[in-house]
């Protein structure tokens, strides 16, 4: 059941793509990246990926606490 979910996952990706670059429309684009194919994409995949590594890492640095933080539970 896995398989099937990740074949519809990644066939909807190639979708996308091919239909971001097919059907783009330039014509209304304010600045220079907005006229590059698939910049959306990758920005926003870009954007998530540091967004879930930043978090990793704060709550690694930050948040945890090692399980000997309230003393030892052996006395």
């Amino acid at each position: 059941m896995k398989r099937f979910w990740l074949s519809v996952a990644g066939v909807g990706t190639v979708l996308t793509v091919i239909l971001e670059v097919i059907y783009r429309d330039a014509s209304h684009a304010h600045f220079w990246w907005q006229v590059v194919p698939m910049f959306d994409l990758l920005y926003g995949f870009v954007g998530c990926v540091v967004i879930v590594l930043v978090s990793k890492w704060l709550g690694h640095a930050w948040l945890q606490r090692p399980e000997t933080y309230y003393g030892d539970e052996q006395s």
